[in-house]
């Protein structure tokens, strides 16, 4: 049996796993995927891979009474094992206070994030890609890191109440470190897909490359609050902080930057620059994602902060239950608006400032606050009247994303971007800001 099934074979194998129940509820989930990968170091290929998975998940309940376990055999015998042993472990569990049982059906918009381009791909259409990047850091006499992971793959649900869900993607994910010779100099690049046809292994080598080399010989400029412009690789590991503090309970429970005293929440207040915008929305052509989150709840477009005011929170269906209100779902995906500017044009309307490529090693300081700490890394710049002046030694920053938002002076066109921390891809534009953090200087390139 294939790892990838269609709709209908996840139906009907889904089908067959509820017969055999004889809880009060149950649920069950089925994921398969293939995913490839080269791995690349010195400019030469060190391992490239290939995983496949399939495996399937039960859910029964008595009462609120719950079992769950997971099986990766799909045999008769091993499908009606895995529900009778989910069964034993639910009668065994304590009550779980906060169980609200299964879903009853529901209706999903259509989205679609799979490619046969993305699907397609084969160990030598990995190599040929490698080969496009090899060749040009080689030529130049730098050395290359870097790493291509495709992904296809599908996920089903099914409970005992009739309801049904199904999701095909593919995507495909490239990264790439570039140094010189002498290791003074280094430049970053990452880019994500759904579409293999979009991504241009070349093109984005000699993004590496021009800032590897761009980035030789930097002087120590002394530390303190400066104009900066974030790329968006350097700007996505700071917004998706946010996008993950976005709880409904940690902020009711004052566990958040979206608390305030007496137990309320920010929601319909203005937090951020009016220019600033998040929206989910799982047909989102550059960022498709499933029309359902896991437990079996639609996704729709939702906006989160809407012309800097908070429009909504994630409440479980607990803890909806809990406050009276609607269930809203965690999103599956998180897009920002943004401007028309482009990053050259914020760096000629730049008097003095500071071009952000990459940003790591991030760490919170202060929940509260949502304060948080990092690195630049792989290519700082100094700008005077306009132009990049030359490169500046690393620093570390204590900024808060919230802070910086509210400091923004100009947006630029969102593009799909990988999040280095959580290796998550989101929509986010180019920013420039004023006033951002730099606490000390680092050695590393």
């Amino acid at each position: 049996m294939s790892v990838i099934l269609n709709e209908a074979e996840a139906k009907a194998l889904l089908k067959k796993v509820l017969s055999y129940s004889k809880a009060d509820e149950c649920e069950v989930n089925l994921l398969g995927e293939t995913r490839g990968n080269l791995r690349y170091a010195r400019n030469e290929v060190s391992t490239s891979g290939t995983l496949i998975n399939q495996n399937l998940s039960v859910q029964s309940a008595f009462g609120k009474k719950v079992g769950v376990t997971t099986i990766d055999e799909f045999d008769d015998a091993s499908l009606e094992k895995v529900v009778r042993r989910s069964e034993e472990l639910a009668r065994l569990a304590p009550e779980n206070p906060e169980y609200v049982g299964v879903l009853v059906p529901q209706e999903y918009v259509k989205s679609s994030g799979y490619f046969e381009s993305t699907a397609n791909i084969t160990p030598d259409t990995r190599a040929d890609a490698v080969a496009k990047s090899l060749q040009i850091s080689s030529g130049q006499k730098l050395a290359a890191a870097g790493f291509l992971e495709d992904q296809r793959g599908f996920s089903a649900m099914m409970n005992s109440k009739g309801l049904f869900a199904y999701y095909l993607d593919s995507s495909v994910n490239f990264s790439l470190t570039v140094r010189t010779d002498d290791g003074t100099g280094s430049g970053y690049v990452a880019k994500g897909y759904s579409d293999f046809k979009k991504l241009d292994t070349a093109a984005a080598t000699k993004i590496a490359l021009q800032k590897a080399l761009g980035s030789v010989g930097a002087k120590a400029l002394e530390p303190g609050k400066y104009t900066v412009i974030l790329e968006p690789t350097a700007a996505v590991v700071l917004l998706e902080n946010i996008y993950f503090d976005m709880d409904a309970r940690s902020a009711d429970e004052g566990r958040s930057s979206f608390s305030k005293a007496g137990g309320k929440t920010k929601l319909g207040e203005k937090i951020v620059d009016e220019r600033i915008t998040f929206y989910s929305d799982p047909t989102h052509p550059e960022l498709p994602a499933a029309a359902w989150a896991g437990d079996g709840q639609p996704q729709t477009k939702r906006f989160w902060i809407e012309k800097g005011v908070v429009k909504n929170l994630a409440y479980s269906r607990y803890w909806a239950e809990k406050k009276g209100v609607k269930p809203v779902p965690n999103p599956n995906n998180m897009i920002m608006e943004g401007g028309s500017a482009t990053l050259d044009e914020m760096i000629k309307s730049t008097k003095k400032g500071i071009l952000v490529t990459k940003l790591w090693y991030i760490r919170t300081v202060d929940p509260q606050t949502l304060l948080l700490t990092g690195l630049t890394r792989d290519g700082t710049f100094l700008i005077e009247d306009g132009k990049i002046k030359y490169p500046i030694k690393n620093f570390r920053f204590n900024e808060s994303p919230l802070i910086m938002l509210n400091n923004l002076e100009t947006l630029g066109k969102p593009e799909r971007v990988v999040s280095t921390e959580s290796n998550q891809n989101y929509m986010v534009p180019p920013m420039k800001i004023r006033e951002f953090t730099f606490s000390s200087l680092s050695d590393a390139v």
